[in-house]
């Protein structure tokens, strides 16, 4: 029985080691933690590396700049770590592009305490589409690490923080779009935010 048993076991852990080598190859890690290979930089502000963290802040000119994934991404789960430094307003866009610094697309919110951190926003067009209830927002832990998962299939995303389901959203125009993954940086200035742990996997593969 004791032979048996331990056969069990053994192949129990086998099953779980190949599930999980499965799992990692699935992910894609958009950000390498050296240097900006992967994406493109559109404007003036500053984009840079240090210790393995991705760091965005404000340049002279204080104005909008965006950081755009060079390939595009349909229907993926997106997971990253986002540290919020004094005014941290940023974003997350999602099946977007940009031309010279005006962005078309979709913004997951990143933004200081009671600013609807994990709404969805479309820039130049219809303005916020869905707000978290205001009580979800003690998820934020401003100047710490926050998790952020952003889960887009067809005309559906729903963002998550820290674990919180913030907004869940069903849209037919989102469901038409294509375009590449962006984080921002807000115009007025004074703004720095730091990420890390930048993964992605795609959904219907």
């Amino acid at each position: 029985m004791k032979f048996k048993h331990s056969h069990s076991l053994a192949f129990l852990a086998f099953a779980f080691f190949i599930s999980s080598c499965i799992g990692k190859k699935d992910e894609i890690h958009l950000f390498n933690g050296k240097d900006l290979g992967g994406w493109v930089n559109h404007g003036e502000e500053k984009w840079y590396v240090e210790n393995g963290e991705l760091i965005c802040e404000s340049g002279p000119a204080a104005q909008y700049g965006y950081l755009s994934t060079v390939d595009f991404y349909d229907d993926f789960e997106l997971t990253l770590d986002f540290k919020q430094e004094a005014n941290g307003n940023s974003g997350v866009f999602i099946r977007s592009t940009v031309d010279g610094t005006k962005v078309s697309g979709w913004q997951v919110e990143v933004a200081p305490p009671g600013n609807n951190t994990g709404g969805i926003y479309e820039s130049y067009g219809r303005g916020w589409l869905i707000q978290p209830d205001p009580e979800k927002d003690k998820a934020l832990k401003m100047g710490e690490w926050n998790t952020m998962k952003i889960r887009v299939e067809g005309a559906s995303v729903t963002s998550w923080l820290n674990g919180t389901e913030m907004v869940h959203l069903v849209d037919e125009k989102i469901g038409e779009g294509k375009g590449a993954i962006a984080l921002q940086i807000h115009d007025g200035g004074g703004i720095k935010v730091h990420w890390r742990n930048i993964t992605l996997k795609k959904l219907g593969e």
